[in-house]
């Protein structure tokens, strides 16, 4: 049955029926009832029928490859999930007294200390609940610590022209100003360009936003000294981290001269992610840093003896910028990253990362005769090509990912970077098999021949989903956000 669950609904029909209550009934608020609002009458059957339905129509990592570029959409471990749920952890209460959540902040504790070894930090807070909420917590940490050295005039944050769309709103949104720094010709930033740019403007230098690997999937080859030229104006390093997956075990940002960094917990430690959450975006900081980190973090008592546990409390760092976040940051994704760091171990978090490299480059190696790679060197976790197809001139990289979606694929980041014309943002993740990547170049390879045959193939696509193409401007222009029969 595949009817609208609003056009099944006759009067009378009951999907539940509450118990009566053992309480008496509380008024709602007027602002709260909608006596307009028409709900369907329909039976539980119709109900569970409905939701199920839908939710088979969604595409998700545990279906379907997810090449979506710059997001790491990795499986997620199940046991991970299993973690999370277990009641001692699931059934807490942030109000709780910390003597009576001791296991919750020993597994918060050693998470920072993961998190700092992985990146080589000194100090690491856990509250920031998303990777952009992470890159807001750092410029604002590279701020006061301006404004603590009595360095108020200082206003300006560096940002490569490859950058994520965030790094300029977290500046904008800290009251600083961005300056675009250009990419050389091999996809790095331009030294020159950078020299001349901190040189103009060093007194007013706040620090630099940099993401490494960057957007293009290039490791920075000249990131030591990037950050040698800022940190010798008295700007600060502030490293995004959202690539992180390609440098796990390998190379760690804070020994490379980043001074803050944020890590994505739902991206590289194996969270699921995807419609706007769950997140996490802990922040790591250097020893010029560590007091300026949000609070509280978690400390562990020094003096303990192997006879007796170790004791856990909340303290604020001594020039906190304060809380970034209500209560203590996004605990269940704290979990599931402590679990997959536990599990893996150093080694295995080395073998992710040189999976995930492994498995762009083999890739990258399968389509880059059919769809050009404009910065042609070994990537790292994840690549960039552009979407166009020589003898279909009318077919843009839009097409080529709507039409993918006919065979099974979610499509890759599209549009993104800016610097690269119609781009196809690829990132295979460690966890996909060689079958799969070769399917996945199949299917690209055949949508190129179809291109150029039957161009309207592709300009129509897709052909087979639930939904078929939409004026996704207009969409987004003109929302509708409720059924009208």
């Amino acid at each position: 049955m595949e009817s609208l669950i609003f056009e099944i609904s006759r009067p009378g029909r009951c999907a539940v029926k509450l118990p009566d209550l053992d309480v008496p009934p509380a008024e709602l608020p007027e602002n709260l009832v909608r006596d307009e609002l028409v709900l369907p009458e329909v039976s539980e059957a119709d109900v569970v029928r409905h939701y199920t339905r839908l939710s088979q129509m969604n595409y998700s990592v545990d279906t379907g490859f997810y090449p979506l570029g710059s997001c790491t959409m990795k499986y997620n471990p199940k046991v991970n999930e299993e973690v999370a749920r277990l009641p001692g952890f699931a059934s807490l209460h942030p109000y709780q007294d910390e003597e009576s959540v001791q296991g919750a902040l020993f597994l918060m504790y050693y998470l920072q200390e993961f998190l700092k070894e992985i990146g080589g930090f000194a100090g690491v807070s856990l509250q920031p609940a998303a990777g952009a909420h992470g890159e807001l917590t750092g410029v604002l940490m590279m701020r006061a610590y301006h404004l603590d050295r009595g360095d108020a005039a200082r206003d300006v944050i560096l940002v490569p022209d490859s950058a994520h769309g965030t790094n300029p709103a977290s500046t904008s949104m800290s009251g600083l100003r961005v300056v675009e720094v250009p990419s050389d010709a091999r996809g790095s930033v331009d030294l020159g360009a950078l020299e001349a740019t901190c040189d103009e403007h060093g007194d007013r230098l706040v620090g630099m936003m940099l993401t490494n690997p960057n957007t293009l999937g290039l490791f920075e080859e000249h990131v030591e000294e990037i950050a040698a030229l800022v940190h010798a104006r008295g700007g600060l390093m502030y490293g995004d981290g959202a690539n992180m997956n390609a440098l796990l075990g390998i190379a760690r940002p804070g020994d490379l001269g980043f001074d803050v960094l944020h890590y994505n917990l739902h991206k590289t430690f194996g969270t699921p992610h995807g419609g706007g959450g769950p997140g996490s975006g802990p922040v790591g900081a250097a020893f010029s840093l560590v007091d300026f980190l949000p609070g509280p973090v978690v400390t562990m008592d020094e003096e303990w003896s192997e006879e007796s546990l170790p004791h856990f409390a909340f303290v604020s760092p001594r020039k906190s910028i304060g809380r970034v976040k209500a209560f203590y940051g996004h605990f269940g994704v704290m979990v599931r990253a402590y679990a997959y760091i536990r599990m893996l171990g150093a080694d295995g978090l080395r073998r992710a990362a040189e999976h995930a490299v492994l498995n762009a480059n083999y890739l990258m190696s399968q389509v880059k005769d059919l769809y050009r790679v404009p910065y042609e060197r070994v990537c790292m976790h994840e690549f960039v090509c552009e979407g166009v197809v020589p003898g279909a001139p009318d077919v843009r990289a839009l097409d080529i990912s709507k039409r993918l979606i006919d065979y099974g694929f979610h499509p890759p980041t599209n549009y993104f970077p800016l610097i690269v014309h119609e781009a196809l943002m690829i990132e295979p993740t460690e966890t996909e098999s060689k079958e799969t990547l070769d399917a996945f170049a199949d299917a690209l390879r055949k949508i190129a021949e179809e291109a150029r045959i039957d161009p309207d193939l592709l300009h129509q696509a897709p052909h087979s989903a639930p939904v078929r193409r939409l004026d996704e401007v207009r969409a987004a222009r003109e929302l509708i956000l409720r059924w009208e029969g």
